[in-house]
C-alpha cells in the first residue's frame, strides 16, 4: 500500500472517530438535557403531592379557618360574609321573575315564569348586551342608567306565557360579582372594582340604590328584592332542584364556596336571628391559605407577579384562570435549564399567561396515538414545532400533575365545609342526604379535573359516609338561581301566607 493510500486511511479513520465522538458527545449532551428536564418534572411532582394524610390536613385547616371567620369581622383569611339570605328556594315559588347578571364586560337580563311544584320553570327567556367599553370606566349613574334601559326594553318584550301579577312590582335577582359589603337581602356597598371597571363614584356607594335610582327615572316599575353573587345563586339553583343541597361551589376562571349555617353558630351575627333559623355565608374561600398547601416554587413565583400578591393563594391553585400558566412556568424552566425545546428558548413560553387553561384541558385529554392535539397546541400557541412524542408525553404529565393537584385540593376545601357542617359522619340509624351544587367551566368541561375531584372526595369521605354525599351539576347560578332568590324574597310572600 502507499503512502498515500496509508494516509488517506488514517485521515479517514480519524475524521470517522471524530464524528463518533461527535455524535456520542451529542447523544451525551441530549441524554444528559433529558435527565435534567425529568429531575425537573419529578421535583415538580413531589412538591405537588396530595397524599390522603395531606388533604386531611387542608379540610381540617379549613373547618378551623371557616369557624375564625364566623366568630369575628377579619379573624380569618376566610372572609366568611353573611348574606342576608335566609330563605333558600323550596319549589313552591310561583310568578313572574326577573334577574340581572352583572360581573364583566357583558351583562345579561332574565326572566323566568314559576309555577310551583308542580310546573317548575315554566318558561325562561335572556337577552346579553356588551358595555360600551367608555361606560366601565365613566360615572356610575351613566352605567345603571345604560342598564336600566337595557332592562325596560327586555320588560317591553315580554310575550306570551309570562304573567306579571296585576298590581304588583316586577321583582328583580341582581347579580353582582365584584366585592361588595352587603348590609341586607337587598342593600350592599361597594368595596372596589375588578376585572376592567373602573368608576370611581360608585365605589363605597349602595349598587342597589344605584340602580334603583336609574330604573325610576324611566319609569320602569321594578324593584331589586336580592343582591346575590354567582355561588349564592348556583346554591339557590341546586336547593330549588333538590331539598338536600346544604353547599355550593364554583370551579371556573375563579373559585368560591357558598353554605347554609345554622343562624345560632355565627357568633359575629349581632341582627335578629331570622324565622327560618338559617343563614347563607358567603366564604370567599379562594382565599384560603394554610402551611399544608403543598405549594412549588412556581406557585410562589406566580403569586408575587400577579395583581394581588399574598391574596386568593387557594385560588391561584385550584382554579382555572391560573392552572394553564403554572405549566407554562414549569416548561419555561424546562428549556431554559435543560433546553427542552432545543437550544433557544421558544420566545412564547416566557408570556405569561398565554397558555390557557381550556388549551392545557385539550392536551391532557388528548388520545391519539401520536398526541397530535399536543403537538398542534404546542405549534399554534407557543410556535414550537417538531416536538417528539417522547417530549409531548412529558407535556401530558405535567398537565396530569398540575390539575390532578387542583382537583384533591378543592375535595379537600369540600371536606373541609362538610366537616364544619357534621355532614362528614353518618350517625347510627340517620338517614339524611346531602348534596354539594356545583358549577363553572373547569368543573363542567375539564373531565380529568372533575373525575380526580369526585374520586378524592369518596376516597376523604370513606364508602359508607359517600353513599349519603352527593355531587351535582347546577347550572346557571348567576341568571336562573337570581331569579329564584329574588322570589324566594319576594316583598309579597308575606301578604300571601297571612
Amino acid at each position: 500500500m502507499g503512502k498515500v493510500a496509508v494516509g488517506a486511511a488514517v485521515v479517514c479513520a480519524a475524521a470517522v472517530c471524530a464524528a463518533a465522538a461527535l455524535v456520542v458527545r451529542h447523544r451525551m449532551k441530549s441524554s444528559g438535557r433529558w435527565a435534567r428536564a425529568m429531575a425537573i418534572l419529578r421535583e415538580f411532582e413531589d412538591k405537588c403531592g396530595t397524599p390522603i394524610g395531606k388533604l386531611r390536613q387542608v379540610a381540617d385547616a379549613m373547618t378551623v379557618e371557616m369557624h375564625a371567620g364566623l366568630a369575628s369581622e377579619g379573624g380569618s383569611k376566610l372572609k366568611m360574609l353573611i348574606s342576608y339570605v335566609d330563605n333558600l328556594p323550596t319549589g313552591d315559588e310561583q310568578g313572574l321573575f326577573y334577574a340581572l347578571d352583572l360581573g364583566g364586560t357583558n351583562f345579561r337580563v332574565l326572566r323566568v315564569q314559576l309555577g310551583g311544584k308542580e310546573k317548575r320553570v315554566v318558561k325562561q327567556e335572556f337577552d346579553e348586551v356588551s358595555i360600551p367599553p367608555n361606560l366601565m370606566t365613566g360615572t356610575s349613574e351613566a352605567l345603571f342608567d345604560f342598564i336600566a334601559e337595557t332592562l325596560a326594553k327586555f320588560v317591553a318584550t315580554e310575550g306570551e306565557g309570562f304573567h306579571p301579577a296585576p298590581g304588583r312590582q316586577r321583582e328583580l335577582g341582581f347579580t353582582f360579582s365584584f366585592p361588595v359589603w352587603q348590609t341586607s337581602i337587598a342593600s350592599g356597598t361597594l368595596i372596589k372594582w375588578t376585572k376592567g371597571f373602573n368608576i370611581e363614584d360608585a365605589v363605597e356607594q349602595d349598587v342597589v340604590g344605584e340602580l334603583t335610582k336609574s330604573v325610576e327615572k324611566i319609569g320602569l316599575d321594578m324593584r331589586v328584592t336580592a343582591l346575590v353573587n354567582d355561588t349564592i345563586g348556583t346554591l339557590a339553583g341546586g336547593r330549588y332542584h333538590n331539598q338536600d343541597v346544604i353547599a355550593a361551589v364554583i370551579l371556573g376562571t375563579g373559585t368560591n364556596a357558598a353554605y347554609v349555617e345554622r343562624a345560632h353558630a355565627i357568633p359575629k351575627w349581632h341582627g335578629l336571628l331570622p324565622k327560618s333559623g338559617e343563614m347563607v355565608i358567603n366564604m370567599e374561600w379562594g382565599n384560603f391559605r394554610s402551611s399544608h398547601l403543598p405549594l412549588t416554587e412556581y406557585d410562589q413565583a406566580l403569586d408575587a407577579e400577579s395583581l394581588n400578591p399574598g391574596d386568593q393563594i387557594f385560588e391561584k391553585i385550584i382554579s382555572g384562570m391560573y392552572l394553564g400558566d403554572i405549566v407554562r412556568r414549569v416548561l419555561c424552566k424546562m428549556a431554559e435549564e435543560a433546553s427542552f425545546f432545543g437550544d433557544v428558548v421558544p420566545p412564547k413560553l416566557k408570556v405569561p399567561f398565554i397558555l390557557r387553561t381550556p388549551d392545557m384541558s385539550a392536551m391532557h385529554h388528548d388520545t391519539s396515538s401520536d398526541l397530535r392535539v399536543v403537538g398542534s397546541k404546542l405549534k399554534d400557541i407557543l410556535e414550537i414545532s417538531n416536538t417528539s412524542l417522547k417530549m409531548r408525553k412529558v407535556v401530558v404529565a405535567l398537565c396530569d400533575i398540575v390539575a390532578t393537584r387542583a382537583a384533591r385540593l378543592s375535595a379537600a376545601g369540600i371536606m373541609g365545609v362538610l366537616k364544619k357542617l357534621g355532614r362528614d359522619t353518618v350517625k347510627e340509624g340517620e338517614k339524611q342526604k346531602s348534596a354539594v351544587a356545583l358549577d363553572g367551566g373547569l368543573y363542567e368541561h375539564y373531565t380529568e379535573f372533575r373525575t380526580s375531584m369526585e374520586s378524592t372526595l369518596k376516597e376523604l369521605l370513606g364508602d359508607e359516609v359517600a353513599e349519603h354525599i352527593s355531587v351535582e351539576h347546577s347550572n346557571d347560578g348567576s341568571g336562573i338561581g337570581a331569579a329564584l332568590l329574588a322570589a324566594s324574597h319576594s316583598q309579597y310572600l308575606e301578604v300571601e301566607e297571612s
